[in-house]
C-alpha cells in the first residue's frame, strides 16, 4: 500500500462498497474517516468512524479532518429509480461537487471517484473499453450525472492540480447489500417462492462480486501515482444474462419461484461487458470470483444474518 497516504476519507461509508472498503482499509492500518447520511448497520467498527451528514449540503464536510485522499462512493445508485425520480440523479451531482470542493479547499490532492458502466449506454458492441464513453449515449438521468461527474473530476484535476482515478463499476453484488437491487431482491423473493421478474430476455450485464470491486479500489490506492489521471473498468470482464442470474439463484436456493420475463425498461443499458485489460495492466487488477460462486456466497451471507 501507498505509505505516503495515512488517512482516507470515504464518502458512502455505510453502503455496500463503502462498508467492505472501510473494512479492508482498516485492516491495512489506514486511518479512515467515513461520511454517510446513515449509520453503518453491518460493522460497528466502521460505524464508529462514520460521521452522519447529508452530503448534498456543503456543510456536511465542515469539521472533517484533512485526509490524504478522498474516495467518493456516495450516490443514489439505482438506475431505474432515477428514471422515475430524476432528482435522485441531481443529488449525485451535488454530492460530487461538494466532495471536490472539500478537496480543493482542504488541499487534498488525491481522489478516487466511483463511476459506472452506465456511461457507455447502449451500442451494438456489448464490450467496452474506457475511451468509448460518450455524452450522447446517456440513457438515464443517472448515467448523465455520472458522465457529468467524471467531467467535473477532470476539470478539478486540470484547474486545481488534483490527481484522480476514476473507477467504473458494473452490477456490484454480495455482502452488505440488502437493498432492492437485482441480486438481493431475487434472493429474498426466491426464499419465499415469489416470482423473479426479468426485464429483458437477452439483457446481458457484467456482474462483479463485492470483493473483486473493492480489490480494484485497493489496487488503485496502491498504484495511484503510476496510474493516476485515468479511468479504469473494474468488473468481472464476463457477461451474464439477467435470466441466467435468476435461474442460478433459483437453483442454488432450490426455490419454487417462477421466472417471469418481460420487456426491457426505459433508461437501462441492455448489453454490457467490461474490457478490463487496462485495469489488469496498469493496476494489476485480477477478479477472482465467478458468478455462481459469488451468488452462493451472497446467499450464505443472507442466511447467516437470518435475512431470509
Amino acid at each position: 500500500m501507498d505509505k505516503t497516504i495515512s488517512s482516507i476519507l470515504v464518502t458512502g461509508s455505510s453502503g455496500t462498497i463503502g462498508t467492505r472498503l472501510c473494512e479492508k482499509l482498516l485492516e491495512k492500518g489506514f486511518e479512515v474517516i467515513g461520511l454517510d447520511q446513515k449509520r453503518n448497520q453491518w460493522n460497528q467498527e466502521v460505524n464508529k468512524i462514520t460521521r452522519i451528514a447529508d452530503l448534498r449540503d456543503a456543510k456536511a464536510f465542515k469539521g472533517v479532518p484533512k485526509a490524504g485522499m478522498i474516495i467518493h462512493l456516495a450516490a443514489n445508485a439505482r438506475v431505474y429509480n432515477s428514471v422515475l425520480d430524476p432528482s435522485l440523479a441531481m443529488d449525485n451531482m451535488k454530492t460530487t461537487f461538494n466532495a471536490l470542493e472539500h478537496a480543493r479547499k482542504s488541499g487534498i490532492k488525491k481522489l478516487i471517484f466511483a463511476s459506472s458502466r452506465e456511461v457507455y449506454g447502449n451500442t451494438e458492441n456489448p464490450m467496452h473499453r474506457e475511451e468509448e464513453a460518450r455524452v450522447e449515449m446517456a440513457e438515464s438521468p443517472y448515467s448523465a450525472t455520472k458522465l457529468a461527474a467524471e467531467a467535473l473530476v477532470r476539470a478539478y484535476g486540470n484547474c486545481y492540480g488534483m490527481d484522480f482515478i476514476i473507477t467504473r463499476f458494473s452490477n456490484v453484488y454480495g455482502m452488505y447489500d440488502n437493498s432492492d437491487r437485482l441480486v438481493p431482491n431475487y434472493i429474498r423473493r426466491a426464499s419465499k417462492g415469489e416470482e423473479l421478474h426479468v426485464y429483458g430476455r437477452d439483457k446481458t450485464l457484467d456482474f462483479t462480486y463485492i470483493d473483486d470491486s473493492v480489490n480494484g479500489i485497493m489496487a488503485a490506492i496502491e498504484r495511484f501515482d503510476s496510474a493516476k489521471n485515468d479511468v479504469y473498468n473494474i468488473a468481472a470482464g464476463k457477461g451474464s444474462t439477467i435470466l441466467e442470474v435468476a435461474e442460478l439463484i433459483k437453483s442454488l436456493m432450490k426455490s419454487s419461484s417462477n421466472v417471469v420475463v418481460s420487456g426491457n425498461r426505459p433508461g437501462e443499458v441492455v448489453k454490457y461487458v467490461a474490457d478490463i485489460s487496462k485495469a489488469r495492466q496498469r493496476l494489476g487488477y485480477d477478479p477472482k470470483v465467478g458468478l455462481e460462486e459469488g451468488l452462493r456466497l451472497s446467499i450464505e451471507w443472507f442466511r447467516e444474518r437470518k435475512l431470509i
